[in-house]
């Protein structure tokens, strides 16, 4: 981390930014603790696919532990670990697995003794789905430790933890039964025996459990009564002790969760009390949705998964999606990406001109660990005479359509006529963003196009349009053709609002009617980018050739023709 700047400082102390009220409850713990050495944790249940909650999840604890750095000015080491609760039973076959009947006869048995039905070099489904994990942890560069439960359990790292649990075991019952139904409370205990008969996960009632020998006694799945000691991976502890019992055995000074966790939370809290350690500090977020508001989950497989996400914009829009407003539940599916692409390159263009305040509430300094990237600015012109304009992702999938072409090339092509002097090498985040937007296109925005002929008033208006391009230079710019698209509108008697702030009835506003009209009748769409800077880059003469075949009908019918040729296969 580099040095670090006292307003900086100064302003961390007083950000409104979650993450930093987040981390001055940390700074308030660890002061009045006396610890020497912060540890956050994540925790992962790999019974199926990492998905983007997942990823969700360390990215934002890496956003807290980063505030928490500057506040303290890295004077306390701080450790981040992922955890993979990877010893849990497989209790059902997760969707979307390649082979559901390899897998039948190994239910119910810890994950990683689960063999691996994807293939490759992983042992285990456990093995498989935590490496997948740590691959898309790695991709985005995140510092941190994993830590596999499987491992933990059976190399001794839990073993004090589980003698003292077998010493708390009425007190941990107590803690457990009353929020059991009655038919539960008759076989629960917060041992799970791996039969060692079966290999699977037991959830049956104790006979006994010697906290002195260290050892619980059970009846096998044969019926055998067998007693196995609570070390070495011989047995796990249910998923409620379990949490408590982790914090207490690692240490663990910071751990988030979602929603579905909240209940539970004070349960966790007490076991881990009970067992001799202070609770960690919670920061409980909001569930993701799918499209229809649902949960998403690991085992359904809806939602996105993260490689989606990527195949559609930059790993930095999915950080920003991850940051903003964690405590609201928001719909995490294919829809939401071009918003997440525009906006992080919004909070980018506008960072380098802020204060330290508003900085540290820009995401972009969370989503880069204090360090954002310089913008790539795009701009016509030279001097103080050059005109930057905003390359959306929206603008750029109308670049797309009207240009009927998925090579980069050519879109290039209208970039560098409009700024000569950038490159897909001196521009590098907008060359990926002209392919995120061909992709995104092809797979989402052209099937559900809906263009329409223009009315006589339409057609009216997009006839005056033309004419005022026509007598625009061919290098007019982006604020230029607003203007003029402005002025035409004002004529219109339809398009005129009076209502709008500083409207005069010499110089009325312009409702957004007029846009709605450009958009569903030159892009099939209800809403698209600025018209100026769109029109800037596509060209004056492009745009005039776009309103021509608009208005003979060409783009309805050329549209129906690729709809009908889809549905046929």
């Amino acid at each position: 981390m580099p040095a670090f700047d006292p307003a900086l400082v100064d302003a961390a102390q007083r950000s409104a930014a979650w993450p930093f009220e987040e981390a001055r409850k940390l700074v308030a713990r660890i002061e009045k603790s006396g610890k020497t050495e912060v540890l956050f944790e994540t925790g992962y249940g790999p019974s199926g696919l990492p998905h983007i909650g997942t990823f969700g999840e360390v990215a934002r604890t890496s956003m807290v532990r980063h505030a928490f750095r500057v506040l303290t000015q890295d004077a306390i080491p701080t450790r981040l670990l992922c955890f993979s609760d990877d010893m849990d039973g497989m209790r059902k076959i997760p969707d979307g697995v390649p082979d559901r009947a390899f897998l039948e006869p190994h239910l119910h048995k810890p994950l990683t003794a689960v063999p691996n039905p994807f293939g490759g070099d992983h042992k285990s489904f456990g093995d498989h789905n935590n490496a997948m994990l740590r691959r898309f942890l790695d991709t985005f560069g995140f510092d941190y430790e994993f830590a596999s439960a499987t491992d933990y359990y059976r190399s001794g790292r839990f073993d004090a933890a589980l003698i003292r649990a077998a010493e708390c075991y009425d007190r941990i019952m107590a803690v457990m039964l009353p929020t059991l139904g009655a038919e539960r409370q008759a076989t629960y205990s917060p041992f799970l025996p791996i039969s060692p008969t079966t290999g699977r996960v037991l959830y049956v009632p104790m006979k006994a459990v010697d906290a002195r020998a260290g050892t619980i006694t059970f009846a096998d799945e044969d019926g055998t009564e067998t007693t196995l000691p609570v070390t070495g991976g011989h047995v796990k502890l249910q998923w409620k002790p379990d949490f408590g019992m982790r914090w207490y055995a690692l240490g663990v000074d910071f751990e988030m969760f979602g929603k579905d966790h909240q209940t539970n939370a004070p349960i966790y809290d007490k076991i881990c009390e009970i067992l001799g350690a202070p609770a960690p500090q919670h920061y409980v977020y909001e569930l993701f949705l799918d499209e229809i508001g649902q949960k998403i989950s690991k085992s359904k497989g809806n939602g996105l998964t993260i490689d989606q996400w990527l195949t559609y914009a930059s790993q930095e829009s999915l950080s920003l999606f991850m940051y903003s407003r964690p405590r609201e539940a928001k719909k995490l599916h294919f829809d939401v990406i071009p918003r997440a692409a525009d906006e992080y390159l919004q909070f980018l263009n506008g960072y380098e001109r802020q204060d330290w305040k508003n900085r540290l509430g820009n995401p972009v300094w969370h989503i880069h660990g204090g360090e954002p990237p310089q913008p790539e600015v795009v701009a016509s012109g030279e001097g103080d005479n050059a005109v930057r304009t905003q390359v959306s992702f929206g603008l750029l999938m109308n670049l797309v359509a009207v240009a009927n072409s998925e090579d980069k090339a050519v879109l290039w092509g209208f970039l560098q006529r409009y700024a000569p002097s950038i490159s897909p090498v001196t521009h590098p985040r907008l060359d990926a963003l002209v392919g995120y937007a061909i992709t995104y296109f092809r797979d989402f925005v052209k099937p559900a196009k809906n263009y329409r002929a223009a009315d006589e008033t339409e057609r009216a208006a997009f006839l005056a349009l033309d004419a005022a391009l026509a007598a625009l230079p061919t290098d007019a710019s982006a604020e230029t053709v607003q203007d003029t698209a402005l002025d035409v509108a004002r004529a219109i008697p339809r398009y005129q609002n009076l209502a709008a702030k500083n409207a005069t009835p010499d110089r009325p506003g312009v409702s957004g009617e007029w846009w709605k009209a450009i958009y569903q009748v030159l892009f099939g769409e209800d809403q698209g980018p600025r018209f100026g800077s769109f029109v800037a880059i596509y060209g004056i003469p492009e745009t005039r050739a776009l309103i021509a075949k608009a208005l003979a009908g060409d783009l309805v019918s050329e549209h129906a023709a690729f709809v009908q040729a889809r549905r046929a296969g």
